[in-house]
This record gives structure tokens, sequence and C-alpha cells, in this order.
């Protein structure tokens, strides 16, 4: 089981790129938070690793059901993955799946100040892999199950935003912690869409946007949501270091230009592997924000 699951794992789920994922996202969302209400001293403990702990926990889930829910269309259309290869059984990844959020539960309810908001992470969780018990409804629509499933981000959003001011005694609703709540939605929502444009020589029987609504409208939209995403990240560090609000509008109009490219010629590039690359520039440059600030204060 364990040289399976090192399989799947590999393939599927990289453990300590995903842990690291789990840490960067827990805090970003604490210190952006925690910085624009000027608090510069912070007591970083238990509960900041049980929180990223579980941001990585459910996370995994997420990827785990997403593979058992679409296993009969991957046995179709992507046979040489770990589970429908028959390189790794089902039982093997629900038995891990459950000692992993089993340890995620009782980690939070032990230390954490937000036990609620935990519940409604995990209720959504379970909603979406039982496609909100509506399959037949959501599945055959790739818009349906993108409205339904990609708010779970807001919800990983939330789970933080709730740690954080119960701690500091900070207000709920804000616009700093409305921005927070949105800065890691987008990335995940432009991801999520621009791996299913494809040029149009790529399509296959797998469903696109691209094939649903053409490769220049769908880009279209990612390349508006891309230019929102930014926006809300300005707004995040315009009180930290001004200086990193003239490298996000640099990346902003670097992005801007590659997807007019793909709507100029699509077969010169994959889209996605632009958005990933944008994603990490921008949460990198975030994180520099944060650095910055804790260093030289102001800028």
């Amino acid at each position: 089981m364990i040289k399976r699951l090192k399989i799947y794992f590999k393939e599927r789920y990289p453990l300590l790129a995903r842990f690291i994922l789990g840490c960067i996202v827990f805090l970003e969302i604490h210190f952006i938070i925690l910085l624009n209400n000027n608090i510069t001293s912070f007591r970083i403990g238990l509960q900041e690793f049980v929180g990223a702990y579980t941001v990585f926990a459910f996370l995994m889930w997420l990827r785990i059901a997403d593979d058992l829910k679409d296993y009969e269309t991957d046995k179709r259309l992507f046979p040489e993955r770990p589970l429908p290869s028959g390189r790794v059984t089902k039982k093997d990844i629900v038995v891990i799946c459950i000692i992993v959020q089993f340890i995620a539960l009782i980690l939070n309810l032990l230390f954490m100040n937000n036990f609620l908001f935990f519940c409604v992470l995990y209720a959504y969780g379970y909603l979406m892999s039982k496609w909100f018990f509506r399959r037949k409804v959501i599945q055959p629509s790739l818009p349906l199950a993108l409205v339904t499933h990609n708010p779970v981000q807001m919800f990983v959003n939330v789970y933080i935003i709730s740690f954080t001011v119960i701690k500091y005694d900070l207000k709920g609703v804000t616009l700093i912690t409305i921005m927070a709540l949105w800065t890691l939605y987008f990335p995940a929502l432009i991801w999520e869409v621009s791996r299913k444009i494809r040029a149009p020589k790529d399509e296959n029987d797998y469903t696109t946007y691209s094939k649903l609504f053409g490769y220049k409208k769908s880009t279209i939209f990612v390349m508006i949501l891309t230019v929102v995403d930014i926006v809300t990240n300005m707004i995040l560090v315009y009180n930290l270091n001004k200086i990193t609000i003239v490298l996000f509008v640099l990346l902003v109009s670097w992005m801007v230009w590659k997807f007019l490219g793909f709507i100029k010629n699509p077969e010169k590039f994959v889209l996605v592997e632009k958005v990933e690359l944008y994603t990490y520039i921008q949460e990198s440059l975030m994180l520099l924000t944060i650095v910055l600030f804790l260093i030289v204060g102001k800028i």
C-alpha cells in the first residue's frame, strides 16, 4: 500500500510541495490582514501550524474526492493516471485520506479558535464531493460545475481569516478582509478556467470552455478576471509597499500581452502554462511585500 501511495502522491499530490503551499496560503492571508491593521507583534506557534496543516489536508481531500468522482471519466480519457490505470486502488487513497482528515479534525478541535468555520469548510467540501446531491444536473454542465465547486477556495480563505480576526480581536468585515477573501479565490478561478481553454487543434472528447464558448471569448473572460485579481492585490499592498504596486502593474501588463497573443495565435503556446507562471510570480510578490514590510517597514 505504501508503494502505491508513493505513486499516487508523486503524480497527483506531491506532499512536500503541497504542504509548503498550505503554509504559504495560510500565512499570506494571515500576515496581510495583520499588517494592514498595523499589527507587527506576532504570536506564531502551534495554532498557525495547525491552520497550515488544515489547508494542506483539505486540499488533499479535494484532490482525492475529485479523482474518485471522476474515476469512470478518467478511465476513458486519462487511463494513464494512477487510479484508472490500476497502479493505485480506491481503498489506498480512501484510507490515507481518512487518517489525514481525522488528524486535522482533532487538531482543530483541541487547538483552534475557529472550529465552527472548520466545520463549515468541511461541510462545503462534503457537498462538493457529492455534487451537491445533483450529480446528473451538475456533472454534464461545465459552467455549473465551476459555479458550485470553485468557490471552495473562498471557504478556505474564510477559515484563515476567521482564525486571524478572532485571535487578534479584529473586526470581521472590513475592506481588507473582503479583499483577502477574494485574493486567492481569483487565481484558483483563473487557473481552473484556463486549463480548459485549448487551441482548436488540441480539442478532443474532453469538455472545455473553448469548445463551449470558443477560445477567444473564454480567453477574454480569463483576462478580465486577471485584471480584477491584480486590483485586489494592489488594494491589499497599498498601505504596505508602493513599490510592489509597480511590479503588479508590470505583471498584469505582461499577462494581458500573453492573453492577446493567445487570442491571435492559440497554437503558439499552452495558455495554462502562462497562467501558472503568472500565479507563481503574483504570490511571490505578495510574499515579497510582507517580507519587505517586516524588514524595512512601510515604503
